[in-house]
């Protein structure tokens, strides 16, 4: 649920600040951006990276000093978005499942050293000692072993698989690290955490979420998946439609991701900037709500920001952010920043990108939410507004972050062009296309058809809508499928292999672009070739 090209490379932003004229300059004393100041951040923001909507919260202690909507909330139609308007937040609503397991914590239902299997008896690793060791705690660290977005594609696009499947189809998911050795990205074991929390609390984790935490918090408009939107005048009228990159040119896409229970845990929240100001302000006062009681205890919501998995640290975020130590704590990216502890997340659904950054110690909070694909757009904006309340050095966090968007995108288009050259020569496959034709099964995506039709080969997932494609020889028994959808952004290799007697018997696939989101895991797969039934 992130894109590669732009997370990994953000932080190479603060590394281009020698090459723009004017960008750094003395440390200055804090002077925060005035509502002007915001609104033409946000614009000029908007400008550079040809993003069609943005919603801006600040909350400063206790208060939210800022909430806005700027721009469309899909191009070509005439609504605006407002403080109001409704985004999917993607990664980020791996803190409201981490939170609701701390008020399970804190009501003696269950302990974060709880053995899953205790609650789950079905859940089941590709290593039967990882399978009994593996904690609740474990689920929301990252630290498995499996690899980065293993299993992604049982949810994503618009997967339709039940968390049944989800649990049932982990074993199969082989691990690229051992157990608890290093950080790998992976949203299927918040999936499973939510069902944890359905297990225990003995309701869906979108309606534990609701009244839990968000009914509390007084979060009106918000819901754990798009389909319980409660108000029927905000979810017709104004909720944000994704878009994509596409030649160049932003354009509206598909929702895209599940809205059933699969992958909500992981990703299903549906708010706006109002009301995750209000999230935020319930986090930076240590889990009481706005009139002071205490809805999460202090203890457990520190458990939330203490550090769990190690990561990291470039000598780029050493220099210019004083970034000496990286952790992932649960549900939360941890961090020293500028001397300060800075906590924060961000989610990526295709075309739909948010950003919760917090110092608590200043009480600070940046909300910033987008109908677009490119992440440095979200955290360039939220770094602006915390360096204006730092003091820190006068630095054009936008200029930086283009330049950085910039550079991954013509890389990216580079690759993209030497390979529709070569697919240009339209070279011919070294089989007749019949010897490719069949189903290929996969032991925990299942099953995907390669078909052909007027001299063309397609390939279609089963138990998804978005994921079908023609199929053209690329070279050496290499062949690209070109999504029909083009907002997707994830063409992929599929080399067919052969057993010992020369026939077609298994395919391997693999992104084509690092402009590919992570989450299309066809890497993953192993899609074995099943005898044709009689």
């Amino acid at each position: 649920m992130r894109i590669p090209s732009s997370r990994t490379l953000f932080a190479m932003a603060m590394a281009a600040t020698c090459t723009i004229a004017g960008a750094a300059g003395a440390v200055v004393s804090p002077t925060p951006l005035n509502e002007a100041e915001l609104d033409a951040l946000a614009g000029r923001t908007m400008t550079t990276f040809q993003v069609p909507g943005l919603a801006l919260a600040v909350v400063k202690d206790g208060v939210v000093v800022h909430a806005k909507g700027y721009g469309v909330r899909e191009l070509g139609k005439s609504g605006r978005v407002d403080a109001d308007t409704l985004f999917g937040i993607a990664s980020n609503s791996k803190g409201f499942t981490a939170a609701a397991l701390a008020l399970l914590v804190d009501r003696g239902t269950i302990k974060w050293e709880d053995k899953v299997t205790a609650h789950l008896p079905e859940f089941e690793l590709y290593d039967p000692y990882v399978t009994r060791e593996f904690t609740i705690r474990d689920l929301l660290t990252h630290r498995s072993g499996l690899p980065l977005g293993a299993g992604d594609l049982l949810w994503w696009p618009n997967g339709q698989f039940s968390p049944a499947e989800v649990l049932s189809g982990l074993k199969h998911l082989k691990p690229s690290a051992s157990f608890r050795s290093e950080f790998s990205y992976n949203n299927m074991l918040y999936a499973v955490a939510g069902e944890i929390v359905a297990r225990v609390s003995g309701s869906s984790w979108s309606e534990f979420i609701e009244t839990q935490l968000m009914a509390p918090l007084n979060m009106q408009a918000c819901a754990g998946l798009r389909s319980r939107l409660k108000t029927p005048g905000i979810t017709a009228l104004n909720i944000s439609n994704p878009h994509a990159m596409v030649d160049g040119k932003q354009v509206p896409m598909r929702v895209a991701g599940n809205d059933f229970e699969t992958g909500a845990a992981a990703a299903g929240v549906v708010c706006n900037v109002k009301d995750l100001a209000k999230w935020v302000q319930f986090h930076l006062a240590v889990g009481r709500t706005a009139d002071g009681s205490e809805l999460l205890s202090p203890r457990q919501h520190r458990s939330l920001w203490t550090a769990q998995t190690v990561l990291g640290v470039s000598a780029t975020a050493i220099l210019t952010n004083k970034v000496h130590l990286r952790a992932y704590g649960l549900g939360y990216f941890l961090e020293d920043y500028h001397g300060y502890l800075h906590v924060s997340h961000d989610g990526t659904l295709p075309g739909m990108v948010s950003y919760i950054s917090m110092l608590p110690e200043l009480k600070l909070g940046v909300i910033v939410l987008t109908n677009q694909y490119d992440n440095n757009v979200t955290r360039a904006i939220a770094s602006q507004i915390q360096m204006a309340y730092l003091g820190g050095e006068n630095r054009d966090f936008v200029a930086q972050a283009k330049l950085v968007s910039d550079k991954a995108n013509a890389e990216a288009t580079t690759i993209e062009q030497e390979i529709g050259t070569v697919l240009a020569l339209a070279m011919p496959a070294p089989m007749p296309l019949a010897q490719y034709v069949g189903t290929y099964r996969d032991a925990w995506r299942g099953d995907v058809l390669v078909s052909e039709k007027n001299g063309q080969l397609r390939m279609k997932f089963s138990r998804t809508d978005r994921l079908e494609g023609s199929l053209q020889h690329y070279k050496n028994g290499v062949f690209v499928v070109r999504w029909d959808d083009r907002t997707m952004l994830a063409d992929a290799y599929v080399r067919f292999l052969q057993n010992n007697d020369g026939e077609v018997s298994a395919a391997r696939m693999e992104a084509l672009s690092p402009r590919t989101d992570f989450s299309f895991d066809f890497h993953n797969l192993e899609l074995k070739k099943q005898a044709q039934k009689n």
